[in-house]
């Protein structure tokens, strides 16, 4: 694609933002950045680009200016009822996400990573495993926490890796246009981010673009005997592959990590030498290790790269273990979903931790996965009084689930900060059990992000411990 004497305006000055405006002024193009925001952070980026010759605009957006540009290329964190957007739209003016924009300039084969849970983890992981097996590989996208950089900085790279591993979320697939990688993974699939859209299929709708332009070469990746998934990717050609823990091309077999894409069965590593915390964490390392089985890495790259793999920081991270109390930062599940898969893969009773900022999600779910498990759940934050009331609506009755031992199980609505609530929960925590911050909700009610909250209560956690 060439940039040279194009004009390109880049809304948003995120990490992905100002990874495109560099990505765009390498090519050649004449680029224009705006962000509504004037903080400090936001102001130093800026300044960066401006001494990159890139013209920057704080505290408004030149949509006139925008709509005159050859390419628009809106960050993630712009939602699509901004009025920035709207604007546009209602010039006949579209745009096109980050990683959209940065595939064009890629040169090597491209695996994208989608779904609800577990995206990150399973692209870090992917990542990993080809590099165990030798193949130069590099992982970015919506990664974010620093763990892994944007799609365009990847593009940037003055020695492109052979493999390009990118974690999509459904923001970044809603601008898409001409995006197709070579292999495609769907994680998983239920209902998130209903503050930002009218509806789950709203949302799932988003997800499925990554189908959008399969041809008969392409490869994907899926969870075996989802529905939802396989509806998701509808008639697309391609060939399919899956993997679940009983069945498909990657599975478990008498405790055994065991992938059979070809028709041969290749046998990895056993479950318990993968040091992952958690059922959900087996699955994702099923659907990595099938990734890059496809990918060209051998099995034996695989087995000793899953047995050299750690915990990821916010996700099931074990963070103290102190007096037989395991305190466990899972701070990255923002939805029910995630919450709900920790909850069934620890085999230790439980102190839950959850609140934060509601999302518009139904919490009575969560209570069938407490039973046997849960010894007390503590909410806490904005969404706490009605998340309290759902729990407690669930939990009632004569058949209603029960803690570990029969014990009923406590339930409470902590007022104020998360100290509070880890001072709580040290209270309640029997020697065995597992106190697990997994809030099912998004952090921006006390924090600028999930990373920011996981952070505060490993420094809680340790303290209390």
């Amino acid at each position: 694609m060439d940039l040279k004497g194009t004009n390109v305006a880049v809304i948003g000055l995120g990490a992905s933002g100002v990874a495109a405006a560099r990505l765009a002024s390498q090519q050649g193009g004449e680029v224009y950045v705006s962000d509504t925001r004037e903080d400090d952070a936001v102001a130093a980026r800026g300044a960066d680009l401006k001494a990159a010759g890139i013209a920057v605009e704080l505290g408004r957006h030149d949509v006139e200016r925008m709509a005159g540009a050859g390419l628009v290329v809106a960050s993630p964190g712009i939602p699509p009822d901004a009025p920035v957007l709207r604007a546009l739209r209602e010039r006949g003016v579209g745009w096109i996400s980050e990683p959209e924009f940065a595939a064009r300039f890629f040169s090597g084969s491209l695996i994208a990573i989608t779904g609800t849970n577990g995206k990150t983890t399973t692209t870090l992981l992917v990542e990993h495993l080809l590099r165990a097996s030798g193949i130069d590989a590099a992982a970015g996208g919506n990664v974010g926490g620093g763990l892994a950089p944007p799609a365009s900085d990847l593009a940037r790279a003055e020695h492109p890796p052979d493999w390009i591993v990118l974690e999509m979320s459904s923001f970044q697939l809603a601008g898409v246009e001409s995006f197709r990688p070579d292999i495609g993974v769907v994680t998983n699939l239920s209902p998130d981010h209903l503050d930002r859209y009218p509806s789950v299929g709203a949302y799932y709708a988003d997800k499925a673009r990554l189908f959008d332009n399969a041809d008969e070469k392409s490869v994907w990746v899926l969870p075996a005997g989802d529905p939802e998934v396989e509806a998701l990717a509808g008639a697309a050609p391609g060939r399919r592959f899956h993997f679940g823990l009983e069945g498909g091309d990657a599975f478990v077999d008498d405790g055994v990590i065991t992938l059979r894409p070809y028709g041969e069965v290749e046998p990895l590593v056993p479950v318990s030498e993968v040091p992952l915390l958690g059922r959900h964490n087996l699955v994702n390392a099923l659907a990595a290790a099938l990734t890059a089985r496809l990918a060209g890495a051998e099995s034996g790259g695989i087995a000793a790269g899953l047995g050299s793999a750690r915990a990821l920081p916010h996700r099931l991270e074990p963070v103290r273990d102190e007096r037989g109390v395991l305190w466990v930062n899972d701070s990255k599940a923002t939805n029910v979903a995630a919450t709900r898969s920790a909850l069934v893969s620890l085999e230790r009773p439980a102190v839950l931790l959850l609140g934060g900022k509601d999302k518009g999600e139904d919490f009575r779910p969560l209570v069938p996965a407490m039973g046997g498990g849960v010894r007390a759940v503590l909410v806490y934050g904005a969404v706490a009084r009605r998340a309290t009331a759902e729990i407690a609506d669930a939990l009632a009755g004569p058949d209603a689930v029960r803690g570990p031992a029969g014990e009923p199980i406590v339930l409470e609505h902590i007022e104020g900060g998360l100290d509070r609530v880890v001072a709580r929960a040290a209270e309640l925590a029997r020697e065995g059990d597992v106190v697990l911050l997994s809030p099912a909700c998004s952090s921006f009610d006390m924090y600028e992000s999930y990373e920011h909250r996981g952070l505060h209560f490993t420094e809680l956690a340790r303290e209390a411990a």
